[in-house]
């Protein structure tokens, strides 16, 4: 059987990478829709620093006409195959101007779970009541510390007190709503925070968040250059394994493109304009036959985005083990 059968045919022993379990051939499980170019912090783990300070960097925020039209679209032809929305990526979502106009729409006309990542760093108070005002099924901080001196070093130009007081704000709140907003701190475990892990995942425990995330690092795509470098070095023995994002998701970025990658700084993941396509005529298009055939036979000639990036390593399909695919799932069996 050659990689093409497999990826055809989930019943196959073989058939370990491609469309199984909860993802489709037929649309994209999770949309990504990221919102802005433009973030107030500057976590060292994270490329949005030196993406700023390139000729990449417009300080963007997506038209709201192409958000309208990928939510009419997860309703007409990915409902039911759609998983989530997340609004996430490369900028602090809540910086757009449209944002809750935005959210609001998804909620009330996606047919699927809508989710937003967040920093938690903005002194606006008003804004994370507004997130639960407007229905969200899930909202996610992403803090990485527990320490306030750890923080400060990771999460450069942010205050973990005002972060935590936002958290704690969105977690009674969502309690006086009746909880139909579930509320998840994230943490990149990272050589700086390691040793505050476990208090980590239990401070926000007992503080009532519905899930704490732990998540490994990763090279932002290869744009970390030194975290790159080393785990090209650690894989060196490895086999290389696909990739599950070809088989998993799609982007919608703030220049209004379709991307394959939600890591992608220099516009290497690029696959079209969605003023000019749909996403499920991208989905089952040819570029993205190509790229997952490419991750099947381990060639990437004709793709040198992926073939630099070492993060495969960090992404798990359906058969190695909880994702953040599985907490969704769960959050809405438990509805």
């Amino acid at each position: 059987m050659n990689a093409a059968d497999s990826m055809a045919d989930p019943s196959s022993k073989n058939a370990q990478y491609g469309f199984v379990d909860r993802l489709s051939k037929e649309f994209p499980s999770q949309v990504i829709i990221d919102a802005t170019e433009i973030c107030n912090l500057a976590c060292t783990h994270c490329a949005h620093p030196s993406f700023k300070a390139s000729s990449y960097y417009k300080a963007r925020h997506i038209d709201t006409r192409l958000v309208s039209k990928a939510i009419g679209e997860i309703s007409d032809v990915g409902r039911g195959v759609c998983q989530y929305i997340r609004f996430t990526g490369e900028g602090e979502p809540l910086l757009h101007p449209q944002i809750f106009d935005m959210l609001s729409f998804a909620v009330a006309n996606s047919a699927t779970t809508v989710a937003i990542t967040t920093n938690g760093a903005l002194s606006q108070a008003a804004k994370y009541e507004m997130l639960l005002d407007v229905g969200l099924h899930l909202i996610d901080i992403s803090i990485d510390a527990l320490k306030a001196e750890t923080y400060a070093k990771i999460r450069v130009n942010g205050d973990l007190r005002l972060t935590r007081e936002n958290v704690q704000r969105l977690i009674q709140g969502a309690r006086l709503r009746g909880g139909k907003t579930k509320i998840v701190v994230s943490y990149i475990e990272q050589p700086e925070n390691v040793a505050e892990t476990a208090d980590f995942e239990k401070y926000w425990r007992d503080q009532g968040a519905d899930y704490v995330v732990v998540r490994r690092m990763h090279s932002n795509a290869g744009a970390l250059i030194g975290l790159a470098e080393q785990m090209r070095l650690d894989s060196v023995r490895e086999v290389r394994r696909p990739c599950l994002y070809p088989w998993e998701r799609i982007v919608l970025t703030p220049r209004g493109f379709l991307s394959f990658c939600p890591a992608d700084w220099t516009h290497g993941a690029t696959v079209v304009n969605y003023e000019t396509t749909t996403i499920v005529e991208t989905w089952r298009g040819e570029f993205y036959s190509k790229l997952r055939q490419a991750h099947l036979d381990n060639d990437f000639s004709c793709h040198q985005f992926c073939g630099q990036c070492p993060d495969w390593k960090v992404t798990k399909w359906p058969h190695q083990g909880r994702s953040y695919a599985n907490m969704v799932q769960e959050f809405k069996e438990r509805e």
